[in-house]
């Protein structure tokens, strides 16, 4: 253990002893290193990180000393490192484990896997209020899953949104979410006019967020690098527009939730070498140098570069002038969209393109009609014409690509994935926009779009696309290889009322591939 010692109660053989960690999540660039980790009990002084020759103290970000940020910067790309977290006299706090850095953005690497999903979150105790536990997928479960995921050596995950479900406001909230007799018995209620952190509102954060985040991750990620990408209820509310209330773009509180959530459970983006660090959300006093919130970037040498935005925190209402994203980050999309440095481009929106099931912060005016399929005949409170413009201004960039203009997404809980060709007067057909639905992780049978919204999703109107897999509303992720000239995608399902061994030797049931233009 580094001249540590062995740690008291450590099992014999190969099991890896957490110690007193509780969960540990890495976000990785090919010199950079960011974790997050969490204790069973107080830190009374920073623990120490350690990898290599390079070392870092912790910094505190709660309260209590309970929760950790680490970051190391310097390191060499394409290399692994051993990395020790000790306390501030040296002795191990967990097993040393390892974790290897990307190849820097010059080199050449011939192939990359991601392990991709959404929709983690749900905190057991609104697993059965008056519903027989059939709103979350158990922990057990879930953990499943996300270990055949890594069973499969991905060299990142990419978890798309939707980590926390605890709606305060809003109106499914009132149902099994944050403001369910369930969930006010639990926490209680938090106070909107104070801090989250320093307040009586942190203990309530912690009780909400640590078995949605701590529980269900443990130190499984601790050697994969992760990119947690936030979506409406991470900001604890869903995505709604009525009379009564607009939920978005965040009010102050809502964002004050997300940001704390943030700090204390999963990392933030790394920053990097061709995306803006002014852009909105970068560049905060209270986060380690140079981060990012809401919009970040995997780049993989010269093979790979995804673009992660969050299409929630920074939404506009400003009818035909409004967007998802913010004018800067749309410029910044486009530019390297149009940049010939990587093989592959992709954009990975926390919003679908491609399908919607007619609710209100979707790129499409589409609402549920009379007759079960979505249409504009009646038209969709306080839904803005500039998101479906920034929405054909973005797939039109992407088709304009002599590579495979893929878009990722979550959301929408279903795994899918299709060609679109067509989109009201848009023409794709010389490089049809490839989009998939990642599959989500913990949704139960209560929490299908089919039971809260009456339909799954479904294609908008105006659009032509060939589908290769339907929208199956099942639990499930998909792993995606990309090499030079081509991208594989294999999707994984099961749901709860398979039987739960299926989890335990869980295969792809279908796959599909596209080829690199030019």
């Amino acid at each position: 253990m580094g001249g540590a010692g062995v740690l008291l109660g450590q099992k014999p053989g190969n099991a890896w002893n957490p110690g007193v960690v509780r969960h540990l999540l890495p976000a990785l660039s090919h010199q950079r290193l960011l974790l997050k980790a969490s204790f069973l009990r107080p830190q009374t002084t920073p623990p120490v990180l350690r990898a290599g020759s390079k070392r870092a103290a912790g910094v505190r970000t709660d309260s209590a000393g309970e929760f950790y940020s680490f970051d190391i910067a310097g390191l060499e790309p394409e290399r692994a490192y051993q990395l020790e977290l000790l306390d501030s006299h040296g002795k191990a706090l967990c097993d040393p484990w390892p974790i290897s850095t990307f190849p820097s953005p010059q080199s050449q690497p011939k192939r990359v896997r991601l392990l991709v999903y959404t929709c983690a979150g749900g905190h057991p105790a609104t697993r059965n209020p008056d519903t027989g536990g059939a709103n979350w997928v158990s922990l057990e479960a879930r953990r499943k899953m996300l270990a055949t995921g890594l069973a499969y050596k991905p060299d990142a995950v990419i978890a798309i949104g939707d980590h926390v479900y605890w709606d305060l406001r809003s109106p499914v909230g009132k149902v099994n979410l944050g403001d369910s007799p369930v969930a006010r018995q639990l926490v209680g209620q938090f106070e909107r006019s104070q801090p989250v952190l320093g307040t009586e509102n942190e203990g309530k954060l912690k009780t909400v967020v640590t078995p949605q985040v701590c529980d269900l991750y443990g130190t499984l990620f601790r050697s994969t690098p992760v990119f947690f990408l936030q979506d409406d209820h991470d900001y604890f509310e869903n995505d709604e527009a009525t009379e009564e209330m607009v939920t978005f773009p965040p009010d102050d509180f809502m964002l004050r939730l997300a940001r704390a959530s943030q700090s204390l459970y999963y990392p933030e983006f790394l920053p990097d070498a061709n995306r803006p660090s002014g852009l909105p959300g970068a560049g905060a006093a209270d986060r380690a140098p140079g981060v990012a919130e809401s919009f970040g970037t995997l780049r993989y040498g010269n093979l790979l570069e995804i673009m992660m935005y969050d299409c929630r925190r920074h939404l506009s209402l400003k009818g035909a002038a409004g967007g998802f994203i913010p004018e800067t980050v749309e410029a910044w999309l486009m530019r390297r969209m149009s940049a010939q440095e990587t093989h592959h481009v992709v954009n990975l929106p926390s919003t679908p393109v491609g399908w919607a099931a007619g609710k209100w912060g979707e790129w499409y005016p589409d609402v549920l009609q009379s007759n079960g399929k979505l249409g504009t005949a009646t038209a969709k409170y306080w839904w803005q014409q500039g998101w479906k413009s920034q929405h054909d201004r973005l797939l039109q960039a992407a088709s304009s690509m002599q590579r495979i203009p893929l878009f990722l997404s979550g959301d929408l809980h279903a795994l899918a994935e299709g060609r679109i060709q067509r989109y009201g007067q848009l023409d794709f057909r010389r490089n049809p926009v490839v989009s998939v639905l990642t599959g989500p992780i913990g949704t139960g049978p209560k929490a299908w779009p089919s039971v809260w919204r009456g339909t799954g999703p479904q294609i908008p109107s105006g659009f032509e696309i060939d589908e290769g897999l339907k929208p199956l509303e099942k639990n499930g992720f998909s792993i995606m290889d990309f090499t030079e000239e081509r991208m594989e995608a294999q999707f994984f399902s099961w749901k709860m009322d398979e039987p739960e061994e299926r989890l335990d030797n869980l295969k792809p049931f279908h796959s599909f591939s596209a080829m690199r233009r030019g």
